[in-house]
């Protein structure tokens, strides 16, 4: 019993220890592939295999796994310091921080909230309009926030619409069951009536005639009498039947209703478990649309656009067009998807924009969304600046380099210098400068007074953004990661390691395209639900470029494809942080989420296969090899 007590202990430890166990282990086993083959494509396989699989268990954070190839690639003679550390800073860098920017002054000045209670508003309380009207506005908004920020945002909102439906769901049970005691106790003043009626009846009837008397005597033997009619009866000698009092039991009353759970009905539950799943999909659905929605959209544009500098096909605007049809498609068969596993296949009941069809229960939740919408109070002037400065970095981001005609970066006489970060970082950077206050006096708005107010007053120049809202939001690790992405990636091309994967990839070259594409989904798409989204991207970028590159196919075939899939984690509250967010609230159970993301997934790798079949052909060119990829390829073998 020691020995087994002891080896339970001992294993308890080693698992306690497990991370720091790994974390020594894989260095020291894998150290025989550099000194046996001591050359460049052995070393950079050395560091890019412990980086991943530091990435892929996590054991150490992924912003100091990152830092791996930093002091890895100099040890083994693979790139400078120097060289390394220029990689862990780059255009995305600067374009992130400049989103950024713009997305604490929406945060800090309630814009997010003001747009996502509009939009619900606008779709109504009916259960599957209320859930597209979250999806819609969750769409919007991260496509310029983070998906984790627009999740935490939008979850209160949408926990507080649920609550009160659950409350009016609680108060509508309780006036059912008043309403049957009360029946209840009516029938029995009514029966009561009858026989006190009966009874006063048969006491005038004594005095007169006995015989009659006996006969209801003997009829009111089988009926229900109350306590306080029996002792008077009693008493009355009928000189036929024995006086004792004839005990007859009460009819028992209808049970009333009792709640076995939070929920007043399983149809409440399936509501709050589809708005919950809802939101964290359409999080994900509108991280997809622009290149900034998320991180793995930066790692792929700086990855691609380092491996192919010729190639200027991917910008904001291109992949904008390229991504939007996908995302509306996505969001309608989500929608529809959700509804269906959660709410039935009955559009037009929980669908109805009619006011006659609406429940109580429905006019309570709009209200409630109508009273924080006006706790809000009138738009501000923080407002509003931010929001035109929403719209003008859109607009200069679409017309830098539109494609079918001139952008504004042709006023200019040196061609290439400005990208899309230029107009992040310039925009970010003013919103220091402009202040919070209007410049003029307002004698017809009213704003309302607080602590932020007292700050103004001491300091009427106050921006609309200090330093301490950018680093609360800027996500360093996020930047560390990227950075140790592009190191990696670099570390492959000086080495080789790129084109001797290329090599071993040759057998695929049997392969038709949509088959290596459908491969490359569902691949990436199964790793992503148990690794992070940037890690998996970031090992699988180099070696689907080399395989594009071997098979002779546009590389874009397939490293879109992989971007896309790669966000489509959704089945597991570990896949990605909406998921572990919206779980955290407790209306779904992980057997929901695996069975509405495993929908999901494959309605997302359908959607992505259509559009670069479709669409996506002409719009990158993708039927041909392109001379820019040829450049690299023949480049990369010399």
């Amino acid at each position: 019993m020691r020995l087994d007590g002891a080896r339970m202990d001992l294993i308890k430890k080693i698992w306690t220890a497990r991370k720091l166990i790994l974390v020594v282990l894989i260095p020291l086993s894998l150290l025989p592939l550099p000194l046996i083959h001591p050359c460049s494509e052995s070393s950079c396989a050395y560091v890019l295999i412990v980086t991943a699989v530091y990435w892929v268990s996590e054991a150490v954070p992924l912003g100091a796994a990152a830092l791996v190839p930093a002091f890895l690639y100099p040890l083994f003679g693979v790139l400078k310091s120097s060289e390394v550390a220029s990689e862990y800073f780059k255009d995305t860098t600067l374009l992130l921080m400049g989103v950024i920017c713009l997305a604490a002054s929406i945060e800090k000045w309630n814009l997010h909230k003001r747009i996502a209670l509009r939009m619900v508003m606008i779709a109504g309380a009916k259960p599957g309009m209320l859930v597209l009207g979250f999806m819609c506005c969750t769409v919007f908004l991260s496509m310029w926030l983070s998906n984790t920020s627009t999740t935490a945002m939008v979850m209160p909102i949408a926990e507080a619409v649920l609550q009160q439906l659950i409350c009016t769901g609680i108060a509508d049970s309780l006036e059912d069951s008043l309403t049957v005691d009360t029946q209840d106790e009516e029938s029995d003043k009514e029966e009561n009536q009858e026989l006190s009626k009966n009874h006063l009846q048969l006491l005038d009837r004594k005095h007169n005639e006995n015989h009659e008397v006996c006969i209801l005597n003997e009829e009111l033997n089988g009926l229900t009498l109350k306590p306080g009619f029996g002792p008077e009866f009693s008493k009355e000698s009928n000189g036929n039947l024995p006086e004792a009092p004839v005990s007859i039991p009460a009819p028992p009353k209808k049970p009333k209703k009792q709640r076995d759970s939070l929920y007043p009905t399983k149809r409440d539950h399936m509501i709050c478990k589809c708005l919950s799943l809802s939101i964290t999909y359409a999080a994900t659905i509108g991280g997809l649309i622009t290149i900034t929605g998320t991180s793995t959209n930066l790692i792929f544009a700086e990855q691609f656009n380092n491996r192919y500098p010729e190639a200027k096909v991917i910008n904001f605007g291109t992949w904008f067009i390229f991504s939007l049809p996908i995302a509306l498609i996505m969001l309608m068969l989500t929608w529809i998807w959700l509804h269906c596993l959660f709410l039935g296949c009955n559009f037009r009941e929980t669908c109805s924009l009619s006011k006659k069809r609406k429940t109580r229960r429905e006019l309570l939740s709009e209200k409630r969304i109508q009273e924080e919408y006006q706790k809000l109070g009138p738009i501000s002037y923080p407002e509003v600046v931010t929001g035109i400065f929403f719209i003008l970095m859109t607009v200069l981001w679409f017309t830098r380099e539109p494609g079918f005609v001139p952008g504004w970066t042709s006023l200019f006489e040196k061609k290439g210098y400005r990208t899309d970060a230029t107009v992040s970082v310039l925009l970010g950077f003013i919103l220091f400068l402009i202040p919070a206050r209007k410049p003029w006096p307002s004698a017809f708005s009213s704003e309302s007074k607080g602590d932020d107010d007292d700050e103004e007053e001491e300091d009427p120049l106050a921006p609309m953004i200090t330093w301490k809202d950018f680093q609360r939001l800027m996500p360093w690790e996020i930047v560390i990661l990227v950075g140790g992405g592009y190191a990696l990636a670099a570390g492959c091309k000086v080495s080789g390691l790129s084109v001797w994967i290329g090599r071993q990839l040759e057998p695929m070259s049997g392969l038709p395209p949509w088959a290596v594409i459908l491969l490359t989904c569902l691949l990436v798409s199964a790793v992503t639900e148990f690794a992070s989204n940037p890690a998996t991207l970031t090992v699988f970028l180099p070696i689907l470029s080399a395989l594009s590159e071997t098979l002779h196919m546009n590389p874009l075939h397939t490293l879109i494809p992989a971007t896309m899939c790669v966000s489509f984690g959704v089945m597991l509250p570990v896949g990605n942080p909406p998921n572990a967010i919206v779980f955290s609230y407790g209306h779904v159970q992980i057997s929901d989420m695996v069975k509405a993301g495993f929908g999901v997934n494959l309605i997302g790798v359908f959607v992505v296969m259509l559009a670069i079949m479709t669409w996506g052909e002409p719009l990158f060119n993708l039927s041909e090899f392109p001379t820019w990829a040829l450049m690299r390829n023949v480049t990369g073998s010399l």
